[in-house]
């Protein structure tokens, strides 16, 4: 649980630049861990959940900084 708190705590930290490379990156990641577990199952597949909320929490915070512009 303190790990989501502290996850949202940085994003308010960061730039909008800063949050695009990370959407950019994790985005990749997800595709990556999405193909592997197609191909074979992944020890955790929780994670591609995981990872796909937290680029939507990086989505959601680059919004608000973009509408409060």
């Amino acid at each position: 649980m303190s790990k989501k708190i502290d996850f949202n705590k940085g994003l308010k930290d960061m730039s909008e630049a800063d949050l695009k490379a990370r959407i950019q990156e994790d985005e990749l990641r997800l595709k990556k861990l999405e193909f592997a577990h197609a191909i074979s199952p992944l020890e955790n597949p929780m994670s591609i959940r995981d990872l796909r909320r937290d680029v939507a929490r990086l989505k959601t915070e680059l919004r608000k900084k973009e509408l409060a512009k």
